[in-house]
């Protein structure tokens, strides 16, 4: 069966998308529904076997391509953004899905600790913004969709670093959002719940939703959502 949407149903027609975490779970569900939208896809993630595997997926869809990168480190994410634009041109749409979690009682949170769940979920997430928004102010339209928790939007026992990243994607989410509301960019935070994913294992919830409902939404913000929807976080939990 062909689930190739017909050309009037590929709202992201010559777009380039950008999906960090794009190698497995909800980015790898939010990839493949940007791709059937029309829109250009790079995969960006740290496992490049995992990378390899979807592209052999998405390939048969549409445009895709991958690199391998750290969000966290600028280097690394300025090097992969370059050799993404060579091939698929501007960044119109950003999706900043690369999350980590681990879990302990606050007072065995070492520093360690703290500082991995801010570098990936937060620190990440800044870095990739960084290095596409010119690209959507130099194309004065541009869709960032932030992958946030609703970790972000209350406390869980035992991962308070997690929380407090969380909690600052969704502060850095409605910042940005007041800077850019007049240039044409919307960036918008997802906010799901305990989905069925590789990490939720051992944490103690049980799934309430599959990266394919998170993927939804992400992609309704990105395609579909008027330019004057920005600044929200929208909660998912199932």
């Amino acid at each position: 069966m062909n689930t190739t949407p017909a050309p009037q149903e590929r709202p992201l027609q010559d777009t380039h998308a950008v999906v960090t975490g794009g190698g497995r779970g909800i980015g790898a569900a939010i990839a493949l529904r940007l791709i059937a939208s029309g829109a250009r896809v790079t995969l960006f993630g740290r496992s490049l076997a995992n990378l390899q595997q979807q592209m052999r997926k998405l390939a048969v869809l549409g445009q895709v391509q991958s690199f391998t990168a750290d969000v966290a480190d600028k280097g690394s994410v300025n090097e992969a953004f370059s050799r993404a634009r060579s091939t698929f041109g501007e960044v119109s749409i950003l999706v900043n899905n690369a999350g980590q979690t681990e879990s302990a009682p606050f007072l065995k949170t070492d520093e360690a600790l703290w500082q991995r769940m801010l570098a990936v979920n937060l620190t990440g997430t800044f870095q990739c913004t960084y290095a596409a928004l010119p690209d959507m102010l130099h194309r004065g339209h541009g869709r960032i969709v932030n992958i946030a928790s609703t970790a972000g939007l209350t406390g869980y026992p035992y991962v308070a670093a997690y929380c407090a990243a969380k909690h600052g994607v969704v502060g850095f989410t409605r910042a940005l959002a007041e800077e850019t509301r007049d240039v044409g960019i919307a960036v918008n935070a997802v906010c799901p719940g305990s989905v069925d994913t590789d990490m939720l294992v051992g944490s103690g919830f049980e799934p309430r939703m599959t990266p394919d409902d998170v993927a939804g939404v992400a992609l309704w913000l990105a395609a579909e959502a008027p330019a004057a929807l920005t600044g929200t976080c929208i909660d998912v939990f199932g």
